[in-house]
């Protein structure tokens, strides 16, 4: 009989601990989502797969304000360096909508745009006027202004380029040549005089 317990209660405890390893593997769909909103990371990251998978909103590409430049790229030709380059783009609203552009940025601190801060209607002219400082450029230069606005794309993007003639150096001359030459004049002086002297024996 003290054997027969003796097989049968490992047994229970066998079967005891497989249920419990079952349980602990399989755990609820509350506690899942308790655990991944409690964790930042993992909670930032699922948020991130949900944006990815909703769909992305319909673009109105027809109702849309447009604008219709003479030119968008300018180039400057050759320039020395330290010069301003501005230039005026010209452009017409022909979209059905009225033109707000929200910004205009330059490639560099050294191309700075202006551009209308008010509705341009549609039908109506504007003008982005740009400023490139060719203080520090050399060589050529591409430099370009990117404008946000209710047109599609929103991003349209105006260059300006041509080239920078780098600014010629002046070379300084040495402390020490200046006084070797100033010397050598003196002894210039020094041997006139001697002449002078040799001039008056020879009249007298």
């Amino acid at each position: 009989m003290k054997r027969l317990l003796i097989l049968i209660i490992p047994c229970f405890a066998f079967l005891f601990s497989c249920q419990s390893d079952t349980g602990n593997n399989m755990p609820s769909v509350e506690e899942a989502e308790a655990t991944i909103a409690d964790n930042p990371v993992v909670n930032a990251a699922s948020k991130k797969q949900i944006r990815k998978e909703e769909p992305q909103e319909p673009t109105d590409t027809v109702n849309v304000a447009k604008m219709s430049f003479d030119e968008s790229i300018f180039e400057f030709g050759t320039v020395d360096e330290g010069e301003r380059v501005e230039h005026v783009f010209k452009f017409e609203n022909t979209g059905k909508v009225p033109l707000v552009i929200s910004n205009a940025k330059g490639s560099c601190g050294c191309t700075v745009p202006e551009w209308p801060k008010e509705p341009i209607a549609v039908g109506d002219s504007g003008e982005i006027k740009v400023s490139f400082n060719t203080s520090g450029k050399r060589n050529q230069q591409t430099k370009t202004v990117t404008l946000t606005s209710n047109t599609y794309p929103t991003k349209t993007i105006l260059t300006v380029k041509g080239n920078v003639t780098p600014k010629v150096q002046p070379q300084q001359t040495p402390g020490k040549n200046t006084t070797a030459n100033k010397g050598h004049d003196h002894s210039h002086d020094g041997h006139d005089h001697s002449h002078h002297g040799h001039d008056h024996n020879h009249n007298h």
